[in-house]
Protein backbone atom coordinates (compact mmCIF):
# COMPACT_ATOMS: atom_id res chain seq x y z
CA UNK A 1 0.00 0.00 0.00
CA UNK A 2 1.37 3.39 -0.97
CA UNK A 3 1.93 6.01 1.71
CA UNK A 4 1.43 8.85 -0.76
CA UNK A 5 -1.39 11.22 -0.02
CA UNK A 6 -4.57 10.08 -1.69
CA UNK A 7 -6.77 12.66 -3.39
CA UNK A 8 -9.91 13.63 -1.54
CA UNK A 9 -12.87 12.20 -3.39
CA UNK A 10 -16.50 12.98 -2.79
CA UNK A 11 -18.52 9.97 -1.78
CA UNK A 12 -21.72 11.14 -3.46
CA UNK A 13 -23.36 14.12 -5.08
CA UNK A 14 -24.98 14.91 -1.72
CA UNK A 15 -21.56 14.86 -0.06
CA UNK A 16 -20.21 17.18 -2.77
CA UNK A 17 -23.12 19.52 -2.21
CA UNK A 18 -22.66 19.59 1.56
CA UNK A 19 -18.94 20.31 1.10
CA UNK A 20 -19.83 23.20 -1.20
CA UNK A 21 -22.32 24.59 1.33
CA UNK A 22 -19.70 24.24 4.08
CA UNK A 23 -17.22 26.19 1.93
CA UNK A 24 -19.74 28.92 1.15
CA UNK A 25 -20.65 29.24 4.82
CA UNK A 26 -16.98 29.33 5.81
CA UNK A 27 -16.45 32.20 3.36
CA UNK A 28 -19.43 34.10 4.77
CA UNK A 29 -18.37 33.46 8.38
CA UNK A 30 -14.70 34.35 8.02
CA UNK A 31 -14.36 36.92 5.26
CA UNK A 32 -15.27 40.49 6.18
CA UNK A 33 -15.44 41.44 2.50
CA UNK A 34 -18.07 38.76 1.89
CA UNK A 35 -20.32 40.54 4.39
CA UNK A 36 -19.72 43.85 2.61
CA UNK A 37 -20.56 42.17 -0.70
CA UNK A 38 -23.73 40.63 0.79
CA UNK A 39 -24.80 44.01 2.15
CA UNK A 40 -24.23 45.54 -1.28
CA UNK A 41 -26.25 42.70 -2.83
CA UNK A 42 -29.18 43.40 -0.49
CA UNK A 43 -29.09 47.09 -1.45
CA UNK A 44 -28.88 46.22 -5.17
CA UNK A 45 -31.75 43.72 -4.97
CA UNK A 46 -33.84 46.28 -3.06
CA UNK A 47 -33.08 48.92 -5.67
CA UNK A 48 -33.94 46.46 -8.42
CA UNK A 49 -37.31 45.73 -6.84
CA UNK A 50 -37.99 49.44 -6.32
CA UNK A 51 -37.01 50.34 -9.90
CA UNK A 52 -38.83 47.39 -11.47
CA UNK A 53 -35.99 45.67 -13.31
CA UNK A 54 -36.87 43.55 -16.31
CA UNK A 55 -36.06 39.80 -16.36
CA UNK A 56 -32.92 40.22 -18.49
CA UNK A 57 -31.69 42.95 -16.16
CA UNK A 58 -32.31 40.71 -13.15
CA UNK A 59 -30.34 37.95 -14.86
CA UNK A 60 -27.32 40.22 -15.33
CA UNK A 61 -27.55 41.70 -11.82
CA UNK A 62 -27.96 38.33 -10.08
CA UNK A 63 -25.20 36.70 -12.11
CA UNK A 64 -22.91 39.59 -11.22
CA UNK A 65 -23.72 39.30 -7.51
CA UNK A 66 -23.00 35.58 -7.47
CA UNK A 67 -19.82 35.88 -9.54
CA UNK A 68 -18.46 38.39 -7.01
CA UNK A 69 -19.37 36.08 -4.11
CA UNK A 70 -17.91 33.06 -5.93
CA UNK A 71 -14.64 34.89 -6.55
CA UNK A 72 -14.52 35.87 -2.87
CA UNK A 73 -14.68 32.15 -2.04
CA UNK A 74 -11.97 31.36 -4.61
CA UNK A 75 -9.80 34.16 -3.23
CA UNK A 76 -10.22 32.71 0.26
CA UNK A 77 -9.33 29.23 -1.00
CA UNK A 78 -6.19 30.52 -2.72
CA UNK A 79 -5.12 32.33 0.45
CA UNK A 80 -5.67 29.21 2.59
CA UNK A 81 -3.82 26.95 0.15
CA UNK A 82 -0.90 29.37 -0.13
CA UNK A 83 -0.70 29.71 3.66
CA UNK A 84 -0.64 25.92 3.97
CA UNK A 85 1.99 25.45 1.25
CA UNK A 86 4.16 28.39 2.27
CA UNK A 87 3.81 29.28 5.97
CA UNK A 88 6.88 31.50 5.74
CA UNK A 89 7.02 34.50 3.44
CA UNK A 90 7.85 33.68 -0.15
CA UNK A 91 7.67 36.08 -3.07
CA UNK A 92 5.65 33.62 -5.18
CA UNK A 93 3.18 33.17 -2.32
CA UNK A 94 2.71 36.94 -2.28
CA UNK A 95 2.20 36.94 -6.06
CA UNK A 96 -0.44 34.19 -5.80
CA UNK A 97 -2.34 36.03 -3.08
CA UNK A 98 -2.07 39.37 -4.87
CA UNK A 99 -3.34 37.86 -8.13
CA UNK A 100 -6.33 36.28 -6.36
CA UNK A 101 -7.09 39.65 -4.75
CA UNK A 102 -6.67 41.26 -8.18
CA UNK A 103 -9.32 38.91 -9.57
CA UNK A 104 -11.66 40.23 -6.89
CA UNK A 105 -10.82 43.78 -7.88
CA UNK A 106 -11.68 43.00 -11.51
CA UNK A 107 -15.00 41.45 -10.43
CA UNK A 108 -15.93 44.41 -8.24
CA UNK A 109 -15.06 46.90 -10.98
CA UNK A 110 -17.18 44.85 -13.39
CA UNK A 111 -20.03 44.85 -10.87
CA UNK A 112 -19.83 48.62 -10.62
CA UNK A 113 -20.02 48.78 -14.41
CA UNK A 114 -23.09 46.53 -14.44
CA UNK A 115 -24.72 48.66 -11.75
CA UNK A 116 -24.03 51.83 -13.73
CA UNK A 117 -25.45 50.32 -16.92
CA UNK A 118 -28.56 48.81 -15.33
CA UNK A 119 -29.40 51.37 -12.66
CA UNK A 120 -27.86 54.55 -14.05
CA UNK A 121 -30.47 55.36 -16.70
CA UNK A 122 -33.36 54.56 -14.35
CA UNK A 123 -31.93 56.70 -11.54
CA UNK A 124 -31.20 59.58 -13.91
CA UNK A 125 -34.80 59.44 -15.17
CA UNK A 126 -36.01 60.00 -11.60
CA UNK A 127 -34.19 63.32 -11.37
Amino acid sequence: MSHEAQPLRSRSRWHSFTCAVRGALHTLRTQRNAWIELAAAVVVVGAGLWLGLQPAEWAVVLLTIFVVLALEAVNSAVEAAVDLASPQYHELARVAKDCAAGAMLFAVLGAIGVAAAVFGPRLLALF
